[in-house]
């Protein structure tokens, strides 16, 4: 069972059907959560403040944890099948992403910008926690998440079904407006300080910068893979 806290991620995930319990402090009285509870049959228990200060370890939970199951991790086989007959789906692949804040901002972006799924390793990699979920605002609820081996395999796997992958790199000559439109894509998005890996930076067809103008020469992970759906979306 994993925790989740704050109203948004809460309401989202009492919307699906998916909280179990809810920690309340003494004399909650947010109405929609408490009638989204009352009509799920969510079990409510009223706590101290300081208890669910304990259970989120200080996060900024709003007097509201719930317990939810735990996110349910799609084989990379299952993702493919359920992209057949999508008209050039869109997925993000996440290449050792270490911060949580940034997981639960780009699955917040995935689910505005409708991407179809999101990979990401099963070593070096930030896993689906309760501060992810809290980010994310509950969009964590509305995508599939596949954790696989090797990216690189996986790269190659996209291809045969047509895929283009797209990594991102502010050293390239190319920006966004070089994606190819009307094809699958797999936008590839690198580690915070270090970017794409070289095997999966060799692995994908295209690197494509976010051309700037400011004094800053880079953008956070998050920010980046946002502009780069927001691009691919609204072309």
């Amino acid at each position: 069972m994993d925790i989740i806290f704050g109203t948004n991620t809460i309401m989202s995930s009492l919307k699906l059907g998916s909280v179990k319990k809810l920690y309340l402090v003494n004399g909650y009285n947010n109405e929609k959560v408490l009638s989204l509870a009352k009509k799920n049959n969510v079990n409510i228990v009223y706590v101290q403040k300081s208890e669910l200060d304990k259970m989120t370890h200080g996060g900024v939970h709003q007097n509201v944890v719930g317990v939810v199951k735990n996110k349910e991790l799609l084989s990379f086989s299952s993702l493919l099948k359920r992209l057949e007959g999508i008209k050039n789906p869109l997925l993000v692949m996440l290449d050792e992403l270490s911060d949580p804040h940034n997981l639960g901002a780009i699955l917040r972006s995935g689910d505005a910008f409708s991407i179809n799924g999101i990979i990401f390793k099963s070593k070096n990699q930030v896993a689906l926690t309760e501060t992810v979920a809290k980010v994310s605002t509950g969009a964590i609820n509305f995508i599939d998440c596949v954790q696989v081996v090797n990216l690189s395999q996986t790269i190659k796997e996209l291809k045969k079904h047509g895929f283009w992958v797209i990594g991102l790199d502010g050293n390239s000559s190319s920006t966004l407006k070089d994606i190819p439109g009307d094809v699958p894509l797999c936008v590839v998005v690198g580690s915070e300080g270090f970017g794409i890996s070289r095997l999966v930076k060799e692995n994908c067809d295209m690197l494509v910068k976010i051309p700037m103008t400011g004094h800053v020469d880079c953008l956070n992970a998050s920010v980046a893979c946002s502009i780069a759906l927001y691009q691919i979306r609204n072309r």
